[in-house]
């Protein structure tokens, strides 16, 4: 029978506390995975970079993050958090300086591969403690309050990073989130309990196969996987990059002012997750607040982007309405798990991020530059393309898209197991 075992290593803290050192590391990765979005302007100039590079840099974290979430999984169950999540925190930080010291794009991508290397544990990681530590009857709840720490993250890479960048400039910025991975580091290696499951311990290459044909042959990871996916681009697309160039120029916001907006969709994100995770596991059932959360944010999202003559604060509404109701992608984590046995629990979970990441972040970020370069009419500024607000609202119409086939996946997938 495979159980889960919490070796408490020397300083080792209780499973709430435990919780917090991975959640604040998750928040950590968050912050670096959306700031970007607050220095399009200084990126495009200093590496005089189009929209659609300044989009692959960005996404260049998103395709390290989703390339390493399977592995990620796997790793976790078989030689636990507290070594791959301090190792994970070097690597973030040593990517933070690498991206704020280079002298070239090409330079700047390999920093951003690292980030988003050390990254990818920070989502996973910290689901695989609360699994181990905190009751099972609660993990819905506790995905969504994971993910309300990545949104503050996120809040923090917004508008208090652009004050920072407009400040300091992006590079010193970047060079101080650099030192603060290295601090995480330590507190992780002495904080963290080192969870792993016995059946997996031990077991070495033979150990993660089996974790892996157990979270890829079921039907149920797949449309979590589609459903967590689909429900994660408004944020990660709209939200992490593209939003505050996007109300820049189509409301003449200054940059301080535009990341308020999306950080108020991003909060409005996090505090559906909790919500709804809530709700989720108080009802007992998956499947109908999954359904529910994507049809009316792909409502919210259609309406949005379809009408262009919104003011600014009806966008800003249904932007943040929608991406409160879209935080029903917790629940998906939640799903996949009750579906598979407690040694595949990382496995499964690594799947589903896989698709968050890969379509929410390394997809869908460059898509719409290139969408956006598509329609270029050659305008220059200071030396960046500007592109016109008829453009983005185009490019974005393909959100709603996506977050209506997470509906259909919600409605094809299992309930909650009884018993």
């Amino acid at each position: 029978m495979t159980r889960v075992e919490a070796q408490a290593g020397g300083g080792a803290v209780g499973p709430w506390l435990a919780w917090g050192l991975a959640a604040s590391f998750y928040l950590y990765g968050f912050f670096l995975r959306v700031s970007p979005s607050v220095m399009v302007d200084e990126l495009m100039r200093d590496f005089a970079a189009s929209a659609a590079l300044t989009g692959t840099l960005s996404a260049l974290y998103f395709y390290a993050y989703a390339g390493l979430q399977i592995p990620v999984g796997l790793m976790l169950d078989t030689w636990g958090p507290r070594r791959m999540l301090s190792i994970a925190a070097v690597a973030c930080g040593a990517g933070s300086l690498l991206f704020a010291l280079a002298p070239t794009i090409e330079i700047a991508y390999l920093g951003r591969l690292l980030i988003g290397a050390g990254a990818a544990f920070t989502w996973v990681g910290t689901l695989s403690v609360a699994a181990a530590g905190l009751p099972k009857e609660r993990f819905a709840g506790v995905t969504g309050m994971t993910l309300a720490c990545g949104m503050a993250g996120a809040v923090a890479g917004q508008a208090p990073l652009a004050l920072s960048v407009a400040g300091f400039g992006w590079r010193p910025t970047m060079v101080a989130a650099g030192v603060v991975g290295v601090v995480l580091c330590v507190l992780l290696a002495r904080g963290l309990p080192q969870h792993r499951l016995s059946g997996t311990a031990g077991g070495g290459w033979r150990a993660l196969g089996r974790g892996l044909r157990l979270a890829v042959g079921r039907r149920q990871t797949w449309l979590m996987a589609i459903f967590g996916a689909c429900m994660s681009v408004p944020a990660l697309t709209f939200g992490a990059l593209w939003g505050v160039p996007f109300l820049q120029t189509a409301y003449g916001l200054d940059r301080s002012s535009a990341a308020l907006v999306t950080s108020a969709m991003l909060v409005s994100w996090g505090i559906g997750s909790i919500v709804v995770g809530w709700l989720s596991d108080r009802i007992g059932r998956r499947r109908l607040p999954m359904t529910v959360s994507a049809v009316a944010s792909t409502a919210c999202y259609a309406w949005a982007f379809a009408e262009p003559d919104h003011s600014i604060g009806a966008l800003a509404a249904l932007v943040i309405v929608g991406s409160l109701v879209a935080g029903g992608m917790v629940v998906a984590f939640a799903a996949g798990r009750e579906h598979v046995p407690a040694e595949a629990s990382g496995a499964v979970m690594g799947v589903i991020n896989t698709g968050v990441m890969l379509v929410g972040g390394a997809i869908m970020q460059p898509l719409i530059g290139w969408l956006l370069d598509r329609q270029w009419d050659g305008t220059l500024v200071d030396g960046r393309p500007i592109y016109e607000a008829a453009a983005y609202r185009e490019a974005f119409l393909t959100v709603p898209v996506l977050v209506a086939v997470a509906a259909l996946a919600a409605a094809l997938s299992r309930d909650r197991p009884r018993g």
